[in-house]
């Protein structure tokens, strides 16, 4: 069962929310919060696998409680909607891996929490769309060229984890060991020029990387 912590200072954006995690059987939201800093007490206490983030909230903000949650080692993702674009860099570098819309396809937010309870990163079609627009140009418009300094195995596992896979899910997929998907990873962060893993899901996104067939090592 994947727990999940809710936090957002509207009562019927967290009823709806509820509502759709609800209908996985193996998802169970344990705790709800009004605010950032009882987000954080009742991730203390309830210790869940994803935390559920909205951006604007009274008394402690998403942005400040993801930062801090990061910190803790909680999988934390930010609930926005396109108006917030403008605060999505601050949480990806306050540690969020996950960016999901309030007013988007119910899939999404479950696969949302799926990828984050088993490590991966996730950011919703539209907000990876209105991302790769706001960063072109810049560091990961950038880095969007390195990609051809990656070998094909990394360009493989760039590929699944810009679809929000783990290092164990990537692993299985491509038939390799968890330790040298690991090893790819880190690879690939450092020649892409990418801090986290959800900025190389951008780069992955932005250059089209299709999916991935099952297949031996090279």
């Amino acid at each position: 069962m994947i727990r999940v912590l809710l936090a957002d200072d509207e009562t019927m954006v967290r009823a709806g929310v509820r509502a759709i995690l609800g209908s996985d059987p193996e998802l169970d939201v344990v705790a709800e919060a009004s605010d950032g800093r009882e987000a954080i007490d009742l991730a203390l206490k309830h210790r869940p696998d994803v935390v559920l983030l909205d951006i604007r909230m009274p008394r402690l903000d998403g942005l400040e409680a993801a930062t801090e949650l990061a910190r803790l080692g909680f999988g934390v993702a930010m609930l926005t909607t396109f108006n917030d674009d403008g605060y999505l860099e601050r949480a990806l570098d306050g540690g969020a891996r996950g960016f999901l819309l309030k007013s988007g396809d119910p899939r999404e937010l479950i696969a949302g929490v799926h990828a984050l309870a088993s490590g991966g990163a996730y950011l919703a079609p539209k907000v990876a769309a209105r991302m790769i627009s706001r960063f072109r140009g810049g560091r990961i418009g950038q880095a969007r060229s390195r990609i051809e300094t990656l070998t094909v195995r990394e360009r493989d596992v760039l590929a699944l984890l810009g679809q929000g896979l783990s290092n164990a899910q990537i692993a299985r997929r491509l038939d390799l060991v968890e330790g040298t998907v690991k090893g790819h990873v880190s690879a690939i962060l450092s020649r892409l020029g990418a801090e986290n893993r959800v900025q190389a899901a951008i780069v992955a996104h932005e250059a089209g990387l299709g999916p991935v067939s099952r297949s031996g090592p090279r």
